[in-house]
């Protein structure tokens, strides 16, 4: 189960150089709670899925600190019920240039995956993975390769300057054997045409952030099908904040919607 995003499309998808300061600048330190619930089960493998994901973003000056923790039971049809936890945590320089990484993830209190190691990106846009855990290993990077907070801002840039679609590999830490594939579909970013916050838990002050939904395709690099491997669609604000989030894992779909939103200080 991947926690925290090509094929070729018959759209006018855009790879975009990295430029991220004035985005850096917006987004904001934040820490954030959800609540999980089941949205769907195409196949009828899942009857119930619940949970939180817990998440935080912190300003640490010259890089962005994260935190996810998602704590998620799922009851499948035949009556079982599984116990997931993932416990994330990246350190991203803010130019883009490196990345430190952590993941934990366990099912029923069984270890399925536990990764670390840094990832640099260097000025002619090629790159490398060391892994420390499970074992030492190092991988190559394509070319254009993006960290997750780096392609946040990515997008955010090309949403606000109102295009439609992004495209490059990605390395976010939660895989093993390198970078994905991903493309991300922005809609229109405009602030929310109502006098109050649709989620109560929202500050008033976002309805004067532009937001717009936004969807991100991974897909694995080796493979020759065009389905991705997870999908994940969310109302994002251009300061970062995100709500009404569904995570689409292939057998079910989880819905994310915020309880709890607070913001964080920098650390300088």
């Amino acid at each position: 189960m991947k926690s925290a995003w090509l094929l070729s499309f018959a759209l006018c998808a855009l790879v975009l150089p990295l430029s991220t300061r004035a985005a850096n600048g917006d987004l904001m330190p934040h820490h954030a709670i959800y609540k999980l619930i089941l949205d769907r089960s195409p196949n009828g493998m899942v009857v119930s899925a619940t949970g939180q994901m817990d998440y935080q973003l912190s300003d640490a000056c010259e890089a962005w600190a994260t935190a996810q923790r998602l704590d998620m039971n799922v009851t499948y049809n035949d009556g079982t019920t599984t116990h997931m936890v993932s416990d994330y945590v990246t350190w991203e320089q803010k130019d883009g240039s490196l990345l430190r990484f952590r993941m934990h993830q366990t099912s029923d209190q069984k270890v399925t995956a536990d990764l670390a190691g840094d990832a640099i990106r260097r000025p002619n846009g090629t790159g490398s993975i060391n892994y420390t855990e499970p074992a030492d290993k190092q991988v190559d990077l394509p070319a254009g390769t993006l960290f997750p907070m780096a392609q946040t801002v990515a997008f955010l840039e090309a949403a606000g300057k109102g295009q439609k679609f992004l495209t490059a590999p990605l390395f976010d830490g939660t895989g093993g054997n390198g970078a994905e594939d991903s493309f991300t579909v922005m809609g229109n970013f405009a602030p929310l045409k109502t006098t109050q916050p649709a989620n109560p838990r929202l500050s008033a002050s976002l309805l004067q952030v532009p937001s717009g939904r936004v969807t991100i395709s991974f897909f694995d690099r080796q493979s020759t099908t065009e389905v991705p491997d997870y999908d994940v669609a969310m109302r994002y604000w251009q300061n970062g904040v995100s709500d009404d989030v569904a995570m689409d894992f292939g057998d079910f779909v989880v819905k994310g919607h915020l309880t709890s939103l607070s913001p964080n200080d920098k650390r300088c």
